[in-house]
């Protein structure tokens, strides 16, 4: 199979590229930057560049984007001509192309205000079904993004799948009352609970799509770690996190004490991926179970590909907690 994978220096990117070539894949990878996965140095807005590299393609792995950390850094045009306008591009090339299957990268940010619940009330169940209320120009042009997927899915029969995935990026929190306030492998551990996924079940989702897109014609998934709680836990959360987790893990105590580690007291949103477990047939592996038993053996709590991989960061240049490329 050859696939066009977008967005080949970043993240995802690199992990895909490499998973895809070791798998015997015929890999093109697209990006601004260079990079040893890197083969077309370009835009996704340069429509000639993606009609060459889109020749012969079975397959589309769209992750390029602007990310959250770049809307105090770039112009919201910006973010309309790569994340709307470079997914049009791609979309419409490949079609042009008779590509069999068009996987779309975008981020559970797009519900936006809709994560945040209100004072007293449980913590939000996120579902597919939950509509989105961006609260940036970030999740404003994912959604437009998946739109387009959608309506060129639907227009043309393009195989298109659009994959809203949590966070896996390696960097610290942005948010300084979190960072100072935990140790960074703890928060992230913790947030496997609720909205963490590890980079090698992102990978694996992302390739779950590919094979099942024909079947699936079009279709939005919610791509997190799977979550231990139900929807009867909810209100528990946002009182008392710590009783939940302990309640359902009695173990994690005793990990936790030996790391000088602590639970968060609260949790206000819940990512389910129970639609992307049955229509992808994914299995991902990296939960908060997986890790507490890895950090048990005295393991590292991510995967190989998560760890080799490492950060890239978002900007040339140093800009707080995120690092730089």
């Amino acid at each position: 199979m050859r696939v066009l994978v977008t967005g080949s220096a970043g993240h995802l990117g690199e992990a895909l590229v490499r998973v895809l070539r070791e798998g015997g894949h015929d890999v093109v990878g697209l990006d601004l930057l260079t990079s040893p996965h890197t083969d077309v140095v370009a835009s996704v807005t340069d429509r000639g560049a993606v009609r060459s590299a889109m020749a012969g393609v079975d397959a589309v792995v769209h992750t390029a984007t602007l990310h959250k950390p770049h809307v105090t850094s770039h112009p919201r045009q910006e973010f309309v001509d790569t994340n709307v306008t470079g997914t049009l591009v791609l979309l419409e090339e490949a079609v042009a192309a008779g590509v069999a299957a068009f996987v779309h990268t975008s981020t559970t940010s797009a519900f936006g205000r809709a994560l945040t619940p209100g004072e007293g009330s449980p913590a939000a169940w996120i579902t597919e079904d939950v509509v989105p209320r961006p609260r940036n120009i970030y999740g404003v042009t994912k959604v437009a993004a998946e739109d387009l997927c959608e309506l060129v899915a639907r227009d043309s029969g393009l195989p298109c799948v659009v994959l809203r995935t949590s966070r896996f990026f390696p960097e610290q929190d942005d948010d300084e009352a979190r960072r100072s306030g935990f140790a960074d492998a703890n928060l992230k551990v913790n947030e496997l609970l609720y909205r963490r996924v590890d980079l090698a079940d992102v990978v694996d989702a992302h390739l779950a799509a590919v094979r099942r897109a024909a079947e699936i014609g079009f279709g939005r998934y919610v791509v997190s770690a799977t979550t231990p709680f139900g929807p009867g836990d909810l209100a528990e959360l946002r009182r008392d996190a710590a009783a939940v987790v302990e309640r359902l893990f009695p173990d994690y105590v005793d990990v936790y004490r030996e790391l000088g580690w602590r639970m968060l007291p609260t949790i206000d949103r819940v990512y389910v991926n129970d639609r992307a477990r049955a229509d992808l047939r994914w299995t991902p592996r990296y939960d908060f179970r997986h890790a507490l038993d890895l950090l048990r053996a005295g393991r590292e709590p991510r995967s190989a590909l998560a760890t080799s991989i490492g950060a890239k960061g978002y900007h040339p240049e140093t800009t707080g907690p995120y690092t730089t490329r």
